[in-house]
């Protein structure tokens, strides 16, 4: 199949290559020339405009920053640029309106569209093990997963458009909470006399197990191996983590729901972007406490 890849970031670069080890054709575009670079590498034909990416392609997979830059890319130069029947899937993380926008306009144009943002980070983009969530109609999820699977270890449809976004905004927000509790758990345990490793231990086999202490501890040295233990580097950045809450807080709005400890684990992690550390994973709000 013939693949184009909008977007070679953190993620979209292990997405696109993981595609290519599958056997697709993949034509990649990204404003970075190093990230072109890297995916010739990996083996994609690069291109310096998004139109010449977008022709003759089978489908169009996309991983951007924010709703503006989607909406701009889809309106501008996939829309009419693709051929027509092309499947498009944005893996991107925006808001709900946007996305339902971005998706019925192509719907009218004349093609089939997904969201589908990803659960996994940089590892499992790398490693092609990312968790998929997809909004769309049954036939578009038929078609969009053979292209997701290269890339997955699940690939489940949430329902209609829109619906992978409200499930990545949902357990983002419920990550961003757990993480916090279990930074505030570590600290209290050390600062009470128990070993940090000794409660790891414990609660990871207890009612405190949660993907945020057994799986990316977020205290250097304790429990599994997570950015922690390289100086918070790598792994899924604070400022993300902020923009992912601030997603959730705005769908809250609109649906109103009532989420007290999404927005306090939103204004914690707004204080500690503000502070300048926007770039350090988002488990190290373990050394503010």
């Amino acid at each position: 199949m013939k693949i184009a890849f909008i977007g070679l970031g953190n993620m979209g670069g292990g997405m696109a290559a993981n595609l290519v080890r599958a056997g697709h054709e993949v034509h990649a575009f990204d404003l970075s020339p190093e990230a072109l670079s890297k995916a010739a590498e990996n083996g994609c034909a690069t291109h310096s405009a998004v139109p010449d990416a977008v022709a003759g392609a089978d489908a169009v997979v996309t991983m951007l920053p924010n709703g503006g830059i989607v909406k701009a890319v889809y309106t501008a130069d996939v829309i009419g640029k693709a051929p027509a029947g092309a499947l498009f899937i944005d893996c991107s993380t925006i808001d709900l309106a946007t996305a339902r926008e971005v998706t019925q306009a192509a719907i009218d144009a004349g093609y089939d569209m997904v969201d589908a943002p990803v659960s996994g980070g940089i590892a499992a983009a790398n490693g092609g093990t990312l968790t998929f969530m997809v909004g769309g109609s049954e036939a578009a999820f038929d078609k969009a997963r053979p292209v997701l699977e290269p890339m997955a270890k699940a690939v489940i449809r949430a329902g209609d458009s829109g619906a992978g976004q409200v499930a990545k905004m949902c357990n983002n927000m419920l990550l961003a909470i757990h993480m916090i509790g279990t930074c505030e758990a570590l600290a209290l345990a050390d600062k009470a006399g128990l070993d940090p490793q000794t409660f790891y231990e414990i609660s990871s086999k207890s009612t405190g197990y949660c993907w945020s202490l057994n799986d990316y501890t977020p205290a250097p040295g304790v429990g599994a191996a997570s950015p922690a233990d390289n100086g918070y580097a790598g792994g899924f950045a604070s400022a993300l983590m902020l923009k992912d809450l601030r997603l959730a807080m705005g769908g809250a709005e609109t649906a109103g729901a009532s989420v007290p400890l999404g927005e306090h684990a939103a204004k914690i992690y707004e204080a500690f972007v503000e502070a300048g550390n926007g770039g350090k994973d988002f488990g190290a709000i373990f050394t503010t406490l």
